[in-house]
């Protein structure tokens, strides 16, 4: 009998990105909550699995080999489901190229500098009290993550998803595109915006996008302040 997958999870867009890929692939799966505005991310346990202190993570009790197998990373775990299952990421090298293309793409473009945007439009008022310091880091992501939506935009012009079919590209990058949280507009953006609304009404992508939706409102039940989370997600130096 096949063991669920254990997902190391906490609802961000990097953490949607797998739970969207579970229910899509129709994997057995269990979610192992990871608390980051707790710190949960720098226990050893955690850290056992993911080196680097971040969640998303996964282990598979039935490996390729039939020993579990730890993967941190979402592109990395991306690709491995998307192999285990024979779904969402073809084998034929010239499709897979141009999905790991638009995945790596995600994983090192979209996803880095759209956090950066929501991290200083959201969280920085919040934490430097001089506004005008974080004035040019507003404007530069902001402006970056315009230009990475208008990439999308183009790319989806004359087709539905990023590469070909629907894959893991678009589960990858779909979660990243918040406009009420990165200062934009999805009507400047029409194929973008499209395609939001193409692969939002998907039900897996639905079915994935609410795992852990009430574990934030748990944090705030705890009696956890938002001073002392952020403390915890970006006062890490020593850690």
């Amino acid at each position: 009998m096949t063991q669920p997958i254990e997902l190391w999870y906490w609802p961000t867009p990097n953490g949607w990105k797998v739970s969207i890929a579970l229910e899509e692939m129709g994997l057995p799966y269990v979610v192992k909550p990871v608390n980051i505005g707790a710190g949960e991310q720098f226990e050893p346990a955690f850290q056992a699995i993911s080196p680097n202190g971040r969640m998303p993570a996964i282990i598979d009790p039935d490996g390729p080999d039939g020993k579990p197998l730890s993967i941190f990373e979402s592109g990395a775990i991306l690709q491995y489901l998307g192999n285990k299952s024979g779904q969402f990421y073809p084998a034929d090298v010239r499709t897979r190229v141009d999905i790991d293309q638009w995945l790596f793409w995600q994983v090192g473009g979209l996803g880095p500098m759209a956090g950066q945007t929501h991290h200083f439009r959201q969280y920085a008022p919040a934490i430097i009290r001089d506004q005008r310091q974080i004035a040019y880091g507003v404007r530069r992501y902001t402006d970056e993550t315009h230009r990475l939506y208008g990439v999308m935009d183009r790319r989806l012009a004359d087709r539905d998803y990023l590469a070909g079919d629907y894959s893991i590209a678009d589960m990858a990058a779909w979660p990243w595109v918040l406009p009420e949280h990165q200062g934009q507009s999805l009507d400047e953006f029409p194929n973008l915006k499209a395609w939001m609304d193409r692969v939002g009404a998907r039900p897996a992508v639905i079915a994935g996008r609410a795992v852990g939706e009430t574990m934030r409102g748990n944090l705030a039940a705890s009696g956890q302040s938002a001073e002392a989370a952020r403390k915890i997600l970006f006062g890490q130096r020593g850690r």
